[in-house]
């Protein structure tokens, strides 16, 4: 299995171009809240049982950052708990995300990694979470 760096060193190939690193900053939690959103309208417990499996991967690569992942999911899901209606709003989030996503990668010239792998879709939102990391001088 890759160790954390190797995955996001390449996961940052295809995100250099600075206005696609923005819109990852917007989209990429966005798209994380909407997924746990309309899972959450579905029930709550499926929501918290993907997010469990999520952070499993994430303990394999990092605890540290599996701890700071489960903590922003648990924020997630109470602001979910918090909503009066939660699945629409969540699927316009969804598309509107996902557009920003495309966006971003047309101006960088680059597929989403997921495309090559799906898995890159759990080490987006571990990817900027490592940027905060490293920002705060902290190890992951």
């Amino acid at each position: 299995m890759k160790t954390v760096e190797q995955w996001f060193d390449e996961y940052g190939e295809s995100h250099r171009n600075p206005l696609n690193k923005l819109v990852h900053w917007v989209c990429v939690p966005l798209i994380t809240f909407s997924v746990l959103g309309m899972l959450w309208a579905l029930h709550p417990l499926v929501a918290a049982v993907v997010l469990g499996l999520a952070l499993a991967f994430y303990v394999v690569l990092s605890w540290q950052l599996a701890l700071v992942m489960a903590l922003q999911g648990l924020v997630m899901l109470w602001i979910l708990h918090l909503m009066p209606v939660v699945f629409w709003p969540c699927v316009a989030i969804f598309v509107v995300a996902w557009i920003g996503q495309f966006i971003g990668h047309h101006v960088e010239g680059k597929k989403p990694s997921f495309f090559k792998d799906v898995q890159f879709l759990l080490i987006g939102p571990a990817w900027l979470m490592g940027f905060v990391f490293r920002r705060l001088g902290w190890r992951y």
